[in-house]
């Protein structure tokens, strides 16, 4: 079975052109439950440079499936054994004004438009900068 992944390495992914932010915002929550940019936004600004693109992805969909400790190896490999939309397509990186940087290793973290970070990441020369999908076409 072919393993796809979602890791990038020293990358800058920049905010969308289209996204509404000036700054990075702390996703909203909807009703009771968490949406998929509150479960990343938590998991990746709580531990930066800590997990992979693909990690937080796969909490996000375990998270939201309710999976048991038990079904999670078979499930990460179930996951990812056809390609899954990366962070360009993240709401953090669409919506909510969120940069994400991997570092050599593929671990992430997230700054927002605007900041300092931010800056100096989307205009280093020694790290890829690529752009957030945008929202419309």
């Amino acid at each position: 079975m072919k393993v796809h992944t979602t890791n990038y390495e020293n990358t800058f992914i920049a905010v969308a052109e289209d996204s509404p932010a000036t700054s990075g915002e702390v996703p909203p929550v909807k009703g009771d439950s968490k949406t998929v940019a509150n479960i990343a936004f938590e998991m990746v600004s709580k531990n930066p440079y800590k997990y992979t693109s693909d990690d937080v992805l796969f909490h996000v969909y375990a998270e939201r499936k309710d999976l048991t400790e038990d079904e999670l190896e078979e499930a990460r490999k179930e996951f990812f054994s056809k390609g899954q939309p990366c962070m360009r397509a993240s709401p953090l990186t669409k919506r909510y004004g969120w940069g994400i940087h991997n570092d050599e290793k593929g671990k992430i973290a997230m700054f927002g438009v605007g900041t300092d970070t931010y800056d100096k990441l989307s205009n280093d020369q020694t790290v890829k900068v690529v752009k957030a999908m945008k929202s419309s076409r």
